[in-house]
């Protein structure tokens, strides 16, 4: 498994884009990677559109912030980076704005 660092992109020196119980969308269709238990590396976790709530929020490579999104349509937390989401709450920026 590669591992993509985005060297030039350090989240942590901000504050997180996303709170505790802000419902998100993801931007992109999430497979299964081999951390997530009882799935088959490859599995379909999320899909493009799947809304889901703020659950956690984490660090990786102590570089990015990784947000525990709750999908309860599936019943299960998947962890996702912020670009990886869009807030669905009203009268907020995107999330690039965030992580410039």
């Amino acid at each position: 498994m590669k591992i993509s660092r985005d060297d030039n992109v350090v989240e942590l020196t901000g504050p997180p884009v996303f709170n505790y119980g802000e419902k998100v969308k993801s931007l992109k269709t999430v497979r299964n990677d081999g951390t997530f238990p009882g799935r088959e590396v490859g599995d379909i976790l999320v899909k493009k559109g799947d809304c889901g709530y703020v659950t956690s929020i984490g660090s990786f490579l102590q570089q990015f912030y990784i947000y525990g999104i709750e999908f309860v349509e599936y019943g299960y937390r998947v962890g996702m980076r912020g670009k990886e989401l869009e807030s669905l709450e009203p009268n907020r920026a995107p999330v690039e704005e965030y992580l410039e």
